[in-house]
């Protein structure tokens, strides 16, 4: 049987460039044309090039969902950004090379083909990109209308995410300065950024990343979760629970989304750093073994721990990921994120749009809270930073 061939129209735009921005793309069936899904997202202050990339990821992202066989013709007057990833034109621009090496990893090579088209037969993408940003004017998201949301998942039947926006860059979250009122941009998303509890290599500092032992918690990283369940319950406001993957923050998860009665979605860019060799070594052991490779990882967010796949860079593009994933889910909602040290540390940097060295420079305790608020126009606002009074 011939491989399905799906045609993906996608744009982008932003009301000032850089100003409030946003995407759209639709996916056609490539022998019939007609449309069988959408994708749209306010993704606040932004580019038009980087919402350009942003509507192509999610077009691409919408086809490799119905269909990763599938061969794809994409679609866009953006002659730039069809240059660029067709091999032709060189990206220069730090902001585009992290989006186009994205969209490529979506279908593999040779799957996919661009080609220019004028704006008037672009329409589509255009209304939608339109669509997206005149809701986030008005302080809510875009409602698709091709394909319902997907349901909540629990921690046992998590699956694959549908249609998911992309970040914007690993700074998207950063505060910017303005004089609109909390009121002018509606109900903020709340992410309260819980850090799981103990566990046995806890107290001893041992590294322990997303490719080592994935210990339990221990029983007072189990206390610790109670804790923190009977301080959210007191509170009243966690309206969605979302984890890391790893046993030890599902464990913490579970114990706060059981007290209120809700599901706990799993997804998996919060999962910790990769260490590499350094997993279950303390910092001194990893000092006597890889001295150099140590010092460098300190000394710069952009080197990998040995044997790692995965810088601090990296980690915090990974994250700001899952971010947007959860604030496209759930706007105007307080929801529990249960992480690491690493996604957490990552989240507050950006929220604060602090120099990556920042990640360095903060303390975060097992079981203890954070907190930050987004905004409409992308504006974030830390709350909470390492607060650990629910454990006393």
């Amino acid at each position: 049987m011939p491989a399905r061939r799906f045609i993906v129209e996608a744009d982008g735009g932003s009301r000032g460039n850089p100003g409030p921005a946003g995407y759209g793309a639709v996916v056609r069936d490539g022998d019939t044309g007609q449309i069988i899904a959408e994708a749209a997202e306010y993704i606040g202050r932004a580019t038009n090039n980087v919402a350009e990339y942003k509507g192509l990821i999610a077009g691409l992202r919408a086809a490799h969902e119905i269909d990763p066989s599938a061969t794809v013709d994409v679609r866009m007057d953006s002659k730039l950004v069809v240059e660029q990833m067709s091999g032709r034109w060189k990206i220069k621009h730090p902001d585009m090379q992290p989006l186009a090496a994205e969209a490529r990893t979506v279908f593999p090579r040779g799957q996919v083909d661009y080609s220019w088209i004028p704006r008037e037969r672009n329409k589509d993408a255009d209304r939608l990109a339109n669509e997206a940003m005149d809701a986030g004017k008005a302080g809510r998201q875009w409602e698709p209308k091709v394909r319902p949301a997907a349901p909540e998942l629990s921690v046992a039947e998590s699956a694959p995410e549908p249609l998911t926006p992309e970040p914007l860059t690993t700074e998207s979250a950063a505060p910017k300065a303005g004089w609109a009122s909390a009121a002018d941009l509606g109900t903020p998303t709340t992410l309260v950024l819980l850090r799981h509890g103990e566990t046995a290599l806890t107290p001893q500092k041992r590294f322990s990343g997303s490719t080592g032992s994935d210990p339990e918690l221990s029983e007072k990283g189990r206390w610790q979760a109670e804790r923190a369940a009977e301080a959210l319950v007191a509170r009243g406001t966690v309206q969605a629970v979302v984890s890391s993957p790893m046993l030890r923050a599902r464990q913490t998860a579970e114990a706060v989304a059981v007290r209120l009665g809700l599901p706990v979605r799993i997804e998996e860019g919060l999962r910790e750093l990769d260490f590499g060799a350094w997993e279950g070594l303390t910092f001194a052991e990893a000092q006597e073994r890889h001295p150099d490779d140590l010092s460098a990882w300190l000394g710069s967010t952009k080197v990998k721990p040995t044997g790692s796949a995965e810088s601090f860079a990296t980690l915090a593009q990974r994250v700001a990921v899952a971010r947007d994933k959860v604030l496209a889910r759930y706007p105007g909602k307080t929801v529990l994120v249960v992480s690491h040290v690493g996604p957490i540390k990552s989240l507050v940097r950006l929220a604060l749009g602090a120099p990556p060295d920042a990640v360095y420079k903060m303390e975060l305790s097992a079981a203890s809270l954070c907190a930050v608020q987004y905004y409409s126009d992308g504006n974030a606002s830390l709350r909470l930073l390492n607060d650990t009074g629910h454990l006393r």
